[in-house]
């Protein structure tokens, strides 16, 4: 029986159930109104400039670097690393530790010229303990390198 009762309410609840409908007086033409934060602007053009630099970023090519040192005395590393980063600022110096060996190279050469001239400069300044050696190696070009390339 309660099956019964419950069956005939959902009939008549489903009976008087109706969806929207649209008539002619829903359909009111009005206005609307978006109120903009100023700040959405200035985050735009803070996303331009980043897109911007992003494009110009650093990105890496064929060259040469010196390798300048291969040993497992850190603070040797350190020393000489320090010091060429005083003397040349203008070039980088990388480290990297691939064991039982500590790597230090230097620079980011596209000719193999300009790393000669350097590996000479350094030799007679007698900075690192053995000898440099050129090696081929994927490098990072310059901004200006790549626009000139394009």
């Amino acid at each position: 029986m309660k099956k019964y009762v419950l069956f005939g309410v959902i009939l008549i609840l489903a009976g008087t159930a109706t969806a929207q409908t649209l008539s002619a007086d829903t359909m009111i033409y009005g206005t609307v109104t978006v109120n903009k934060d100023d700040r959405i602007d200035i985050l735009g053009e803070k996303m331009y400039e980043y897109n911007v630099a992003l494009a110009k970023n650093i990105r890496s090519g064929k060259g040469f670097r010196l390798m300048l040192m291969s040993t497992s005395d850190r603070n040797q590393a350190m020393q000489l690393r320090t010091k060429l980063l005083r003397q040349y600022p203008e070039h980088k110096v990388y480290m990297a530790f691939q064991s039982p060996f500590i790597k230090l190279k230097m620079g980011n050469f596209e000719d193999r010229e300009e790393a000669e001239s350097l590996r000479k400069q350094l030799l007679k300044q007698k900075i690192t303990p053995g000898n440099i050696y050129i090696i081929p190696e994927t490098i990072e070009l310059k901004p200006e390198k790549i626009e000139e390339l394009e």
